[in-house]
């Protein structure tokens, strides 16, 4: 099996994998995609540079998982694609770019994870799962809602990422650390509470991961994380940093009870705007990528 894009070598890829964990494409069970899009960030910028940080900071990532207690990675494997060049100037046929390599790679039997770029790449790496499941259901971590129908002027917006996902019917979505509605989205979102739930950043305190999980059991799930949904205390190497949000061990609980009781089919992580010599984040983003791949993959 060839794979369908070029890859970097597995030092320079995620997690610097070396002679005891590199796996040919073939072989590999995930396939990391970077995808710097960023065409429509309304504050800070910065988001292109993201994928690359997150690999660079991957390299010092441990292996061991201390919650599975082993290596995962020996358990599934994975290869990174090169970053194909970005046009910025298009976001919708960029997005196409990203279709198909995800299309590719889910084609292949593998779990795709895109690094963007803001989050107008969701709505074009989702679509080739939208084909494959009938009854995929979408896990989201953000600080906002992204309902907007485009915005300044941009149909595919970051702020419109989830509208597009919406636009296919079809879908239903469960919303973690919302702390951001505008009064133009309140209308669309009243009108599909029976397809979006949102559980309110300002109700952290009083989430239980087992019920926020609930509406997933038994389905494919595809997960979506905006940086900005972690508290800007913790992550603030983003466009649109937001207090009120997620800590670690929030993110963590329902990522791991989701991975427990459906089947996470691919993700991406993306709104990461690194910050010169402010490392930490562009880690936190690195090992949240590993945590998803453990507890979709990596489980005994």
């Amino acid at each position: 099996m060839k794979a369908p894009f070029p890859l970097l070598k597995s030092e320079d890829g995620f997690l610097s994998l070396g002679e005891a964990h590199s796996v040919s494409y073939e072989e590999a069970g995930a396939v990391i995609i970077p995808f710097g899009l960023e065409a429509s960030v309304s504050y800070g910028g910065g988001t292109e540079a993201g994928p690359a940080a997150m690999i660079a900071a991957s390299h010092e990532v441990e292996l061991f998982d201390e919650d599975l207690w082993c290596e995962p990675i020996e358990r599934y494997g994975l290869v990174t694609a090169r970053e194909p060049v970005i046009d910025n100037s298009d976001i919708e046929t960029t997005l196409k770019t990203l279709e198909a390599m995800t299309t590719a790679v889910l084609k292949d039997g593998k779990f795709p994870l895109v690094f963007g770029g803001e989050h107008s790449i969701t709505p074009g790496a989702i679509r080739p799962f939208l084909k494959e499941f009938d009854d995929l259901i979408i896990l989201h971590f953000d600080a906002h809602a992204d309902l907007r129908d485009g915005y300044e002027g941009e149909h595919f917006s970051h702020a419109a990422a989830i509208r597009r996902v919406l636009d296919h019917p079809t879908v239903a979505i469960v919303s973690c650390g919302i702390r951001n509605i505008s009064k133009e989205e309140i209308p669309f979102y009243e009108a599909n509470k029976h397809r979006i739930t949102i559980h309110w950043g300002k109700d952290r305190a009083k989430w239980n991961a087992d019920e926020i999980v609930a509406p997933l059991k038994g389905r494919p799930i595809y997960l979506t994380f905006d940086l900005d949904g972690f508290d800007s205390s913790l992550m603030p190497s983003t466009g649109t940093p937001e207090p009120g949000g997620l800590f670690w061990e929030d993110a963590m609980a329902i990522i791991k009870a989701a991975s427990e009781i459906g089947t996470i089919v691919g993700a991406d992580i993306n709104e990461l705007a690194p910050i010169k010599k402010l490392h930490g984040p562009d880690f936190l983003a690195a090992k949240l990528a590993y945590k998803i791949m453990n507890y979709a993959l990596g489980r005994a």
